[in-house]
């Protein structure tokens, strides 16, 4: 469960790298990279910064949902799922 949380912290650090320059090699596509690349032309195609951008929100909230489910699923103890 504390791997869900781990997880999105390493592909928002590894894209925050690539957005800086030091993250991988330029033939590998990556999301930093390509947001980055995209900052001079989102006046003219603002779509290549929208869909980067928005993967890696996606990704990042879709692996907080599911480590929060997994946690309410296996934690006998915890009275969230049960709130009223």
């Amino acid at each position: 469960m504390f791997s869900t949380l781990l997880l999105p912290i390493s592909v928002v650090s590894e894209a925050s790298l690539s957005y800086l320059g030091v993250g991988v090699p330029p033939p590998t596509a990556d999301w930093g990279q390509m947001i980055s690349d995209a900052q001079g032309l989102y006046q003219q195609a603002w779509w290549y910064l929208l869909f980067p951008g928005m993967a890696l929100l996606v990704t990042t909230l879709a692996f907080n949902i599911f480590g929060d489910g997994v946690r309410d699923a296996f934690d006998p103890r915890s009275d969230r799922l049960f709130a009223k």
